[in-house]
């Protein structure tokens, strides 16, 4: 009895145990998660054939089904995989040889026509024809995928596709692999890391195609063909192009309807880097991480160790400091900022006055007939607007949200709003009769007119477009600013360019709006955002690039950055919308507003590698292991390290705890005369307010081309600051004896402490 008395008691033991097992299993399982996986490929056994069997390998090794568990094999942006893992999996495979960092997949957010006339770019002179208008450059676009049928991807009178392209236009769901032409000479989709991070989804159209509508805009912004008769219902008619209308394009579609994940953007760049792109366009990014744990950062490396230029987005999280993204060192990071260009709505009262509002109603008809006026003040009683509903409500608001939605709820025929919302353009494509009036452009004239009329009576016209409007570029309130939390010692943003109410093409199935309860679809479509504004980067790029193949992707950065204009089209300092119209900071709008032209003559460049690169990183005290992260194969070798990057911006930080004057910040700097002739240049220093700049030596001459010669640039600080955070700006320009070139870079010193 007592035998099987323990007999039993063991047998219910290990039931337990079995049941505990499974079900630890099973727990470890449901925490399964997707993980980009860094390995040093130094450390692969000589026995293995390349890096994907190795891979397999390790994962075999610790009983870990490769074909099951492998999304993607990484060999250009990163050497490595993104792998589906439990956490027990994760921790034996950071015990593996040859293991060297990982990270958990994230989420990702994607952050004209006109444009090419207010950036000065002319088929006779200048950039475009220097540039051959970006003949068989490559741009690659990692977006939400493309509309092959648009007009901006025809390929008439351009050249069979370069030899050296490596690409693929890959079939899927309502798309053909015929669907490329000598424009669009490639389209793949990723979406392995998105699919594996939610088991039950299905993806609704898997292919490149755009489902969205942003990755047809943004490609056609850089390098779309001339398209004739394009407008938006009317408003900006004209020839829409890109800014290289010559330029090839590649897109990778790695942003779904269904979500985007890292993982997928990384594998996208992978090919991008594998295909031979020599552009890369990236209206995307993500936040609040060190650039050893950003695949975008990662790839970006990988990407201009081969010769690709990197043009980024800030993000749209202004007007607020230190939010940007992609403040990485050897990107461009590019803010967005205004055109002289405005939609309006023609306001005829009933005096015979004639007030513009801001609009972009596109609903029929176009005109709408005399009607009377009813001022309601903040248009908050929605009873009152219900029973107003067939006048013109004017209503005086600050925050314009909920005054329109007011009007769409109350059914109200048309709306007259009277503010001076610095968001104004997120309102005005408006789905009823309205537009919007600052008290400045008209406003007051309606209100007073109202009040001396009883019987005030306006006719509205819709689609009306006004080119020539000053000031602009003003930097948008909704662009991100720096400085860097990724790395504060590099000034960012770098640009900005245009990015606010862009017009560019669209995917067809895609709704551009709505006019009352009906949905509206066009070829082309209005937005606004960073991400508009780092296509037109990319675009100048792509033409550089074809004028100055010699050049490196610092080089180019650099003299996007020297050349960009600090005056609007008034000849005074570029306003911004996020500091009250205040003068703009290079912390939002870093060097100023992008002038292609110059920069195709910048006089010197300030050039940089990716062993001036390394020297940062290891200053910034990463470990040896997140620095390969970073640079893969590259050897990290810190007997260089320094945090002085030579990069054609400055930014020196002072702690707001000093009692005392005295303090100095101290840069050096290298630059490359890039033109043909002998050449002498002296320094134009525009001071800073507490503080005193200084330059050694005090001219720098230079007898023939790419010859370097070094300065120094030194900021003292004369008074303490007790302000909890000070931001003061000057500037450096290198000006040319004869006054052909000036080579300008902005200085900020400030108290603000950015940190991740």
């Amino acid at each position: 009895m007592a035998f099987r008395s323990r007999l039993l008691l063991f047998m219910l033991l290990l039931i337990t145990l079995v049941y505990l097992l499974a079900s630890s299993t099973s727990a470890d399982h449901d925490d399964a998660a997707t993980y980009i996986v860094h390995m040093d490929s130094s450390a692969m056994p000589a026995a293995f054939s390349g890096r994907p069997s190795w891979y397999t390998a390790t994962l075999a090794a610790i009983s870990i089904p490769a074909h099951q568990n492998i999304l993607y094999v990484y060999d250009n942006a990163i050497h490595g995989f993104s792998a589906r893992l439990s956490p027990t999996q994760l921790e034996e495979l950071k015990r593996s040889p040859g293991f060297l960092s990982c990270y958990r997949d994230a989420p990702v957010k994607k952050d004209t026509t006109h444009t090419s006339d207010f950036l000065k770019l002319s088929p006779t002179a200048g950039l475009w024809p220097a540039g051959n208008f970006g003949d068989d450059v490559i741009i690659g676009v990692v977006d939400t995928g493309v509309w092959p049928e648009s007009a901006s991807y025809r390929d008439d009178g351009l050249a069979p596709v370069p030899s050296r392209w490596r690409g693929a236009c890959e079939a899927g769901t309502a798309f053909s692999s015929s669907a490329c032409n000598r424009k669009l000479i490639g389209a793949r989709s990723f979406n392995k890391g998105l699919l594996a991070s939610d088991p039950n989804l299905t993806i609704a159209v898997n292919s490149p195609r755009d489902t969205d509508g942003h990755g047809t805009h943004t490609s056609s912004t850089a390098g779309g063909s001339y398209v004739g008769g394009a407008s938006f219902f009317g408003y900006a008619p004209g020839v829409a192009r890109g800014v290289a209308p010559r330029a090839r394009l590649a897109m990778y579609k790695a942003l779904w309807d269904e979500g985007a994940v890292l993982s997928d953007i990384l594998a996208a760049i992978d090919h991008a880097i594998s295909d031979g792109v020599d552009v890369i366009s990236l209206s995307l990014g993500i936040d609040d991480v060190p650039l050893y744990k950003d695949p975008i950062a990662i790839a970006a490396f990988a990407a201009i160790e081969r010769g690709i230029f990197v043009s980024t987005s800030t993000g749209n999280e202004g007007p607020f400091l230190g939010l940007l993204h992609n403040g990485t060192p050897w990107v461009l990071t590019v803010g967005a900022s205004t055109v002289d260009r405005e939609f309006a709505a023609a306001i005829n009262l009933g005096d015979g006055s004639l007030v513009l509002g801001q609009s972009l109603y596109s609903g029929s008809p176009a005109s709408l007939k005399e009607m009377p006026l009813a001022f309601l003040g903040t248009c908050e009683d929605t009873t009152l607007l219900k029973n107003t509903r067939h006048k013109i409500v004017v209503c005086e608001v600050a925050d314009l949200g909920i005054a329109v939605q007011n009007i769409i709820y109350a059914k109200v025929d048309a709306g007259l709003f009277i503010s001076d919302d610095p968001f104004t353009e997120l309102y005005i494509p408006f789905r009823f009769p309205g537009a919007v009036v600052s008290r400045q452009d008209g406003g007051t004239t309606i209100l007073n007119y109202i009040k001396s009329n009883s019987e005030s009576k306006a006719r509205l016209r819709f689609r009306q477009t006004k080119l020539g409007t000053t000031p602009a570029p003003v930097v948008a309130i909704y662009t991100s600013r720096g400085p860097s939390a990724s790395c504060p010692t590099v000034l960012k943003p770098d640009i900005v360019a245009p990015g606010s109410l862009i017009l560019a093409s669209w995917a067809q199935n895609t709704s551009v709006g709505r006019a009352g309860n009906h949905r509206l679809y066009n070829a082309f479509n209005i937005i606004s955002g960073s991400s508009m504004a780092c296509p037109h980067a990319a675009g100048v790029a792509a033409l550089l690039k074809a004028a100055h193949p010699e050049w490196s992707p610092a080089a180019i950065r650099s003299a996007i950055m020297t050349t960009a204009n600090h005056l609007d089209n008034t000849g005074s300092p570029i306003k911004d919308m996020g500091s009250k119209n205040k003068q703009a900071s290079p912390l939002a709008m870093g060097s100023g507003h992008i002038d292609p032209n110059k920069a195709l003559e910048p006089g010197l460049v300030y050039d940089a590698n990716a062993a001036d690169y390394l020297a940062l990183l290891c200053a910034m005290n990463f470990t040896n292991t997140q620095i390969k992260t970073i640079t893969s194969s590259r050897p990290v070798d810190c007997s260089n390290a320094i945090l002085d990057l030579n990069y054609p911006s400055f930014i020196a930080y002072f702690d707001s705890n000093a009692t005392s004057a005295g303090a100095v910040r101290e840069f050096r700097r290298t630059v490359t005369n890039v033109e043909e002739a002998a050449a002498t240049y002296r320094p134009d220093i525009v001071q800073m307010k507490g503080f005193t700049v200084s330059v050694v030596p005090e001219a720098l001459s230079f007898k023939e081309k790419n010859e370097k010669q070094s300065f120094k640039l030194r900021v003292e600080q004369n008074v303490p600051e007790k302000k909890e955070v000070v931001v003061r700006y000057g500037s450096l320009s290198w000006v040319e004896d004869k006054g052909n070139y000036v080579v300008r870079s902005p200085i900020v010193a400030t108290t603000l402490n950015p940190s991740l």
